[in-house]
């Protein structure tokens, strides 16, 4: 009898509190490795599971996508979508289950993603929120925020935003430290002023680059940065001028593109 490989493609929705990020790790509780452990109840098989990118600890996703290949004819996609969800514990829910054609590929086939991080600035921030966002307590000067963020919409080098381990330095080949940003933007949200949502749209993003560019953006906020040292960092291309990570609870990846035309353009 031959099997026929079904290329099953997972749309995943996680809250990251108190997990070891995406990627398994021995021992250590991930989304990757919570996922192949119930997937291979499924199928009776070990099961390799490829995603869209890597998230670190504590970071949330509302549409992180994944692939795996199966032999299992008896399973439809809503039987997946239906049965992991009854075996993954409720910080992780699988919103979609489709079958794509064998050469797919949950990260070679992404053409974008966009994140998008949550603030609380000034006052008192409700401690209900204070794993979803990054609690300042302190004003931000969202103009200048705006107007530093403008400098990074389109093709840079991103080496001052790059977190270490990022990429292997010795391969000289690829894109290196260049990326593209479609659009980058901070706003109020609607009925509450203290809370700010960045949002950051690209074709790829490095090792904790979101998080940096964050970080940065908030210096500005506060003041401690002009927009135009905010450029200037970026020019330089050291990650050592440029300033603290933010903290990861902020983060969330919200969805991942796999057409051009679905891009979000300024």
């Amino acid at each position: 009898m031959v099997f026929v490989m079904r290329n099953l493609m997972l749309v995943v929705a996680f809250d990251g509190t108190g997990l070891a990020g995406w990627q398994r790790q021995k021992g250590i509780q991930t989304i990757q490795g919570i996922l192949e452990d119930q997937l291979a109840i499924m199928t009776g098989q070990l099961v390799s599971l490829h995603g869209a990118g890597r998230t670190d600890a504590g970071v949330h996703a509302l549409g992180m996508t994944a692939n795996f290949l199966t032999d299992n004819e008896r399973i439809p996609s809503e039987g997946f979508r239906r049965g992991l969800n009854s075996l993954l514990p409720r910080a992780i829910r699988i919103l979609v289950v489709e079958e794509k054609e064998p050469s797919f590929h949950a990260r070679k086939n992404a053409v974008g993603k966009t994140y998008f991080y949550q603030l609380c600035r000034g006052g008192v921030c409700v401690p209900t929120d204070r794993l979803y966002q990054w609690q300042l307590e302190t004003d931000l000067d969202l103009s200048a925020m705006r107007e530093a963020l403008t400098f990074i919409v389109g093709k840079h080098d991103f080496s001052s935003f790059e977190g270490a381990g990022s990429r292997d330095r010795n391969f000289t080949e690829g894109k290196g430290a260049v990326r593209t940003i479609f659009r980058a933007t901070v706003n109020e949200n609607s009925g509450d002023r203290s809370k700010l949502t960045l949002v950051v749209s690209g074709d790829g993003f490095l090792r904790h680059m979101v998080r940096n560019i964050v970080g940065a953006a908030v210096e500005v906020g506060r003041g401690r940065l002009t927009p135009d040292q905010f450029r200037g960092i970026r020019d330089k291309r050291d990650r050592t001028l440029s300033s603290p990570t933010a903290p990861a609870q902020g983060l969330f990846l919200q969805e991942v593109y796999y057409a051009k035309e679905d891009l979000p353009l300024l």
